[in-house]
């Protein structure tokens, strides 16, 4: 079955361009499109797409709080990309914070495009080492830093989460620690369950908020 994808932006170019490339992929199909965010659930539901590429800044409801309410009111909801035209912004910051499993900039060549994609659609985050400790910079707190005290990561399990915050896949984290990429599997599993996190952004987030990884 081919990828579908839900494009997401208040720019009909923007859509269109988006629709031209992913549909020249055999395995991507666009089933479905919305101006504003606050279109975004009810199309979800009858479209049941296995991505969302979302822009972040839109009129009525931003990426952001359609992001959460995806999130919130859709039973095994789809993988959710957002697309930004700045790398460093705040909105896209807080997409992330709110469970979006990656961003993408709108001027990305068409192969990355077409990579993101599959990437978050085989359950995977597109993070961008760089621009996230851009974002993370002065937002450590102190309840971020008991949560993550107390969900009790051991040692293994902390290096393992620091070289995610790097941006390493399985496979490089597995070359890094020299042991199976089965072995990393397991690792990141309890890592985003002992820290309550949806995906690997979620945990590297919780890891820059905690102090756990520094921004610098």
């Amino acid at each position: 079955m081919p990828i579908s994808v839900l494009l997401v932006d208040d720019e009909p170019l923007v859509r269109a361009g988006l629709r031209a490339i992913l549909e020249a992929e055999p395995d991507i199909e666009v089933t479905g499109e919305a101006a504003d965010g606050a279109a975004v659930v009810p199309l979800v539901r009858r479209l049941r797409p296995d991505v969302i590429a979302m822009d972040v800044r839109m009129p009525l409801l931003d990426g952001i709080e359609a992001t959460r309410a995806v999130l919130r009111s859709v039973p095994e909801p789809p993988r959710i990309l957002v697309v930004t035209t700045f790398e460093d912004d705040a909105y896209v910051y807080e997409a992330l914070r709110a469970g979006a499993d990656g961003f993408l900039l709108k001027r990305a060549r068409p192969t990355e495009i077409v990579h993101a994609v599959r990437l978050v659609a085989e359950g995977g985050s597109l993070l961008f080492p760089a621009s996230l400790r851009a974002m993370a910079a002065g937002r450590r707190n102190e309840g971020a830093r008991a949560a993550f005290e107390r969900a009790g990561l051991t040692e293994r399990e902390r290096q393992v989460l620091r070289l995610m915050a790097r941006g390493l896949s399985n496979a490089e984290v597995a070359a890094e620690l020299v042991v199976g990429t089965e072995t990393v599997k397991t690792h990141v599993s309890s890592v985003l369950t002992k820290l309550g996190s949806r995906d690997r952004t979620q945990a590297v987030i919780a890891a820059y908020e905690s102090g756990f990884v520094s921004p610098g």
